[in-house]
């Protein structure tokens, strides 16, 4: 009786502190005025407006026929795309300590036809954190296993997964086999303890997978393999595949398996020794979603700050880099993105160039750039505005948040708490 108790007592709670109600439709013109715009492809515009209706930009720029409408004046502040958060479990877990309440990871090692769009949470309050610092859009990113399901791209201000979706089913994600076994210790590290005897095997029981799914025919077929049917768009470039691997040689037999079954699309996750493989990468025209910087090194031969200048290093070769946030306590820490990004630029990289790896570059990784990504006329009107600049902790304060051109709700549980405190301190 007394955990019945207790359940009803969480959902109670769970429910007063649901997410705001989402903004409705833009219906009249927005004009921002006066700001500097961080257009998100390495492009800063000073002392420029910028407008959009309907939810798409309309132009950019000083025009003096500007029509009338919504005028924000943004003089002194700072005007930024929505930043992407890729390979992320927002929305499918809220509470680490209540079961019920996490749905990253299905049964099963190989489960391809799992989509992790139909278990997102659209009023997830770390949800609601994260768009507090610009974070706008995520791509919902199943876990566990070898192929852990189908990821989707959402945007952070819905009613249901339905309203949320952005892009369905951008791509499968395969957890190469690792070359050692491993454990983690504390704080996400992780020490690799001996050789995996069985790597090579594992990586032919994921060919001999893949072959079969190659000759898988739903005519021929008795009965439906839905796990083959979700695998075949990656044949034909209709799905992403994404795989994570961090060491050498995982990384080259991850390509060269994909070569070999020609498999279109690849990009690689995590990449810590992506750096070893630049070659390779630049050849084969892979992307990399780099792994959270604020890691610790993987092996006492990498350099300190290895995972800090890695984006740095792989940028300065022409490698389309992106930033993603896996490790411990990701979904929550999903919200420092731009914070991580605003690391890296004190190892090699400029401040525009950190904020091409969480708009432009994680926009065309995931196939989105045609409407986000950039500041640019005739894209989707995903942006915000900001009291300085967001890639500092100590600046990113947003003043005004749009998504597709709606103004959301910039208040979260946190928010509530500092203000009630505020308040009681302040007499």
């Amino acid at each position: 009786m007394k955990y019945l108790f207790f359940n009803i007592i969480l959902l109670f709670g769970l429910i007063s502190n649901a997410q705001q109600t989402p903004a409705k439709s833009q219906t009249e013109k927005v004009i921002i005025q006066g700001a500097t715009l961080h257009l998100g492809n390495g492009k800063v515009l000073e002392n420029t407006n910028l407008a959009f209706e309907n939810g798409l930009i309309t132009s950019i720029g000083n025009e003096s026929d500007l029509p009338t409408g919504n005028i924000i004046n943004a003089a002194g502040k700072h005007v930024y795309p929505g930043f992407i958060v890729p390979n992320s479990t927002l929305g499918l877990g809220e509470i680490d300590a209540v079961k019920a309440t996490i749905d990253q990871q299905e049964i099963g090692d190989e489960v391809p036809n799992v989509r992790s769009l139909i278990a997102y949470n659209a009023e997830s309050q770390v949800v609601e954190a994260s768009r507090l610092n610009g974070i706008l859009l995520a791509q919902i990113t199943p876990q566990g296993g070898t192929i852990s399901g189908t990821s989707s791209i959402v945007q952070l201000d819905a009613w249901n997964w339905e309203d949320a979706a952005v892009k369905i089913d951008d791509g499968t994600h395969l957890n190469w086999p690792t070359l050692f076994k491993s454990k983690n210790v504390s704080f996400g590290l992780r020490v690799y303890s001996e050789v995996n005897k069985d790597y090579s095997k594992e990586i032919s029981e994921i060919k001999e997978l893949f072959l079969q799914v190659k000759g898988y025919d739903l005519k021929s077929n008795n009965s439906r393999n839905l796990g083959f049917e979700s695998l075949q768009p990656l044949f034909t470039g209709e799905k992403k595949l994404y795989i994570h691997a961090d060491l050498e040689q995982e990384i080259i037999d991850a390509i060269k398996f994909s070569e070999d079954l020609n498999i279109k699309d690849i990009i690689i996750v995590g990449g810590s020794e992506s750096h070893k493989v630049i070659e390779l990468l630049k050849s084969t025209k892979t992307p990399v979603l780099v792994k959270r910087v604020h890691s610790l090194p993987n092996s006492e031969d990498d350099d300190y700050d290895m995972f800090y200048k890695l984006p740095a290093f792989l940028m300065q070769n022409n490698i389309l880099v992106g930033l993603e946030v896996s490790g411990q306590m990701d979904r929550m820490n999903s919200r420092n993105l731009p914070f991580y990004a605003g690391h890296t630029t004190a190892y090699g990289i400029s401040e525009e160039q950190a904020l091409q790896m969480i708009t432009q570059n994680t926009a065309k990784v995931l196939g989105i750039d045609d409407k986000y990504g950039t500041l640019e006329v005739g894209k989707s009107a995903t942006l915000f505005i900001s009291e300085g600049n967001a890639l500092d902790m100590r600046t990113n304060q947003l003043t005004d948040a749009f998504i597709d051109g709606r103004k959301i709700i910039l208040k979260s549980h946190q928010t509530e708490l500092y203000e009630r405190y505020r308040d009681k301190y302040a007499k």
